[in-house]
């Protein structure tokens, strides 16, 4: 051990992080951050993918990976974690296969299982920060509440088409939530699914890798992330733009008033994954 009580790093680590070590914003010690660090991503599909891997390769010491699908060839398009050789297999498996090759240093934890209000908590809690990249409202809804009653910080990215958007709601800013935007969810057949509508491949990497930028941003308290604020990006004209965002007084869930207070399982009534009204941009993937 050193002198200041951390293990040193090995030889291998000097070398795999070295362009890390080298930046003041980082270095050694924003490098141990980051190998004690946890993160959970909700999804291993098109944003899931380029997030987890830019967080392994960084060193984020855990990654916990939540989903309950497996690799269908239709998947390989835009899901850059899985291969041919996957199709079939669980998601978190193929997607703790890929990010164990890429750094040995990360331990991956699956959870193939589907959020619902009786495990969130329980799944969130052991975490640092969530990675929100669902595909539908009903577990959207469910991760913002429960990063909201957990206190911890929620990166939020959505695409549809050739659109994306993403932020960072974190309860402890009193800057707002994700339902201060959009309180309740559209219902079912009110917006088109991926399936129905189609998403650019390029897309999910665009914004997936911007996720797992903002995250680092915040696991090592760096640079200015995009707390209040949404930016969404429109892949046609290679445009970008900011909203700020802000807390809602009558939000149902940290609003002045609340009527949320506990989790709530939308499938009922919200079914099928959709697209956010038009106000801010959409989402889907």
């Amino acid at each position: 051990m050193s002198e200041n009580g951390f293990r040193p790093f090995t030889p291998d680590q000097v070398s795999r992080y070295a362009r890390h070590l080298i930046l003041p914003e980082v270095g050694g010690a924003g490098q141990r951050k980051l190998l004690n660090s946890s993160v959970l991503l909700l999804g291993a599909g098109g944003l899931g993918s380029p997030a987890a891997l830019y967080l392994a390769a960084a060193g984020v010491g855990t990654l916990g990976i939540v989903d309950f699908d497996e690799v269908d060839a239709s998947n390989l398009q835009r899901q850059i974690l899985h291969g041919t050789a996957d199709v079939g297999k669980p998601k978190t498996q193929s997607a703790a296969e890929t990010l164990q090759s890429i750094n040995p240093d990360v331990k991956v934890i699956e959870h193939r299982l589907h959020v619902n209000s009786e495990n969130a908590l329980q799944v969130f809690e052991p975490y640092d920060l969530i990675i929100d990249g669902t595909d539908n409202f009903p577990t959207r809804y469910l991760a913002n509440d429960a990063a909201f009653f957990l206190k911890k910080p929620l990166v939020h990215g959505a695409i549809y088409r050739f659109e994306g958007q993403m932020a960072d709601f974190t309860p402890a800013a009193g800057t707002g939530c994700y339902r201060c935007l959009f309180a309740t969810p559209p219902p079912p057949g009110a917006v088109p699914s991926c399936a129905e509508a189609g998403v650019f491949g390029v897309l999910p990497g665009i914004i997936g890798s911007m996720m797992a930028f903002e995250t680092i941003k915040l696991l090592l308290e760096i640079g200015e992330p995009l707390i209040g604020k949404l930016l969404i990006f429109e892949g046609m004209d290679m445009s970008f733009r900011k909203v700020n965002l802000r807390r809602n007084a009558r939000c149902p869930l940290c609003g002045d008033e609340p009527t949320v207070h506990g989790l709530i399982d939308y499938e009922a009534f919200c079914g099928a994954p959709a697209v956010e009204p038009s106000e801010a941009t959409v989402q889907v993937g």
